[in-house]
């Protein structure tokens, strides 16, 4: 090898170490100053210990502990792994193993970029992404919290890497990576099924293009010994939920409900008939059942006229002066209140607040894991904290516009990102509560488009520069 050819390995080589050094840094940092462990982590973290100490996937309830469904099996065996290796309860050490997984992912990220780019412009795009995936605070925070984000960033990551691999060479370790990949994402949370239905069919063009004979036909037998076993935890899980709950329950309910609970389908719909943005969310969505309906937190967008008002006034009263708890009664006051809403504005309720939602979950900053308060927008009351906000924001939107431009460059596998990104917004819209990280999941594809209009764009401009 030449000079230039060692000098080159030299910059690769330090290149993608200081990626994952400062990365790494990044997330230690976080864990540092932002960790912590509540809400959604005890929820699974208690299904957890249940079943270690118990053998019952489920929680105590009345000093017995009773089986649950409204979460699927993925994180909290996880965890389950996790308390087993570093003692009871031990939610830091879940962050020690979530650490180095993302920063693998942001490895597989780099190679997918790679296999995607043009020739030209292959090894700068895998550094590209390494450095847009390894420096992104958005998901690197969530690799400091204990919660399914990092896991299914990971999952999706590999998921990527196995199916640009099986597009290039056909063969069973790639789809096996790509099934255990899509399935896990799936155990980890329902809408992680969007992964198979978006990129399986990378996979099955792959096959169908296959020579026709013994090729083809081994590539079949390899994807339905995949389809099968990746259906295989989803019958099990089925038949658990059977065997429980007499119920057939593949995934987990949408309003994260057991047997017998009630989801309040009254107030969810009346929320949907406002609420656009995750200060609501946090503010009055997650508050009830359980907490104070806060009247002030409603914002004017909630009433039509007056004796709405009034009327949703009386509804949030009787609440408060109940216990905080949604009776049957209550919840068909909010779903006629809801009825009202929807029948006087219907391109309101299906087209421009669920817009709206998407938009929200898009591109507001991201900053509900940081110690800054969530109406960024009131400059006047904060106004260091607005401003970073407005970096946050800013910072979210390159990335969303890099990889916008990475699709318009349509490298390969475009369309089935571009089919991943569409049919998760889809899901969004329909959603009562919005919050920035459901966007989260998408990430790892705007990593590798980002990386690949960054390394196309300087590998024109290092063209011109040799040509002139």
């Amino acid at each position: 090898m030449g000079r230039s050819g060692t000098g080159r390995a030299w910059w690769r080589w330090a290149s993608g170490t200081l990626a994952l050094a400062a990365g790494a840094a990044l997330r230690l940092g976080m864990f540092v100053h932002l960790f912590e462990a509540n809400g959604d982590t005890l929820l699974y973290g208690g299904i957890a210990k249940n079943l270690l100490l118990h053998g019952v996937y489920g929680f105590e309830v009345g000093g017995r502990i009773v089986p649950t469904l409204i979460r699927l099996p993925g994180y909290p065996l996880f965890l389950a792994v996790c308390f087993k290796v570093f003692g009871m309860e031990n939610y830091a050490g879940a962050v020690w193993v979530q650490i180095p997984l993302e920063l693998a992912g942001c490895l597989l990220l780099a190679d997918v970029a790679r296999r995607m780019a043009p020739s030209a412009a292959k090894t700068m795009a895998a550094h590209a992404t390494l450095w847009l995936a390894a420096l992104c605070p958005f998901t690197g925070v969530y690799a400091a919290m204990p919660l399914t984000e990092t896991p299914t960033l990971f999952v999706i990551a590999l998921a990527l890497w196995a199916a640009v691999r099986f597009r290039e060479s056909p063969g069973w370790g790639a789809a096996l990576a790509f099934t255990v990949a899509v399935t896990y994402s799936a155990l980890l949370r329902p809408d992680g099924a969007l992964a198979a239905v978006a990129l399986a069919p990378a996979i099955g063009a792959a096959v169908w293009q296959a020579r026709p004979g013994t090729e083809r036909r081994r590539l079949v037998r390899i994807a339905a010994v995949c389809v099968l076993l990746a259906l295989a935890p989803f019958v099990a899980w089925t038949w658990r939920n059977w065997m429980a709950f007499h119920i057939v329950q593949p995934l987990a309910p949408r309003y994260a409900n057991d047997p017998g609970d009630d989801p309040h389908l009254g107030w969810q719909r009346w929320m949907k008939t406002w609420n656009i943005d995750y200060v609501s969310t946090y503010a009055v969505y997650w508050n009830v059942p359980g907490d104070v309906l806060d009247l002030s937190a409603l914002p004017a967008r909630a009433f039509d006229s007056s004796a709405q008002r009034a009327e949703t006034e009386a509804l949030a009263e009787e609440y408060n002066r109940n216990g905080y708890k949604l009776t049957p009664a209550l919840d068909a006051g909010f779903a006629r209140l809801a009825e009202e809403r929807i029948d006087a504005h219907p391109l309101r309720y299906y087209m421009w607040l669920p817009l709206g939602r998407v938009a929200d979950m898009w591109f507001r900053p991201r900053v509900e894991n940081l110690n800054i308060d969530l109406d960024w927008w009131v400059y006047a009351h904060h106004n260091a904290e607005t401003r970073f906000s407005w970096a946050y924001a800013a910072l979210n939107a390159a990335y969303v516009l890099l990889g916008l431009i990475g699709l318009w460059l349509r490298p390969k596998l475009w369309p089935y990102l571009l089919a991943y990104f569409v049919l998760r917004s889809a899901l969004l819209a329909t959603i009562e509560g919005p919050e920035a990280r459901y966007t989260l999941e998408c990430f790892p594809m705007l990593f590798v488009l980002g990386g690949v209009a960054l390394s196309t764009a300087a590998s024109r401009m290092l063209r011109t520069t040799s040509g002139s």
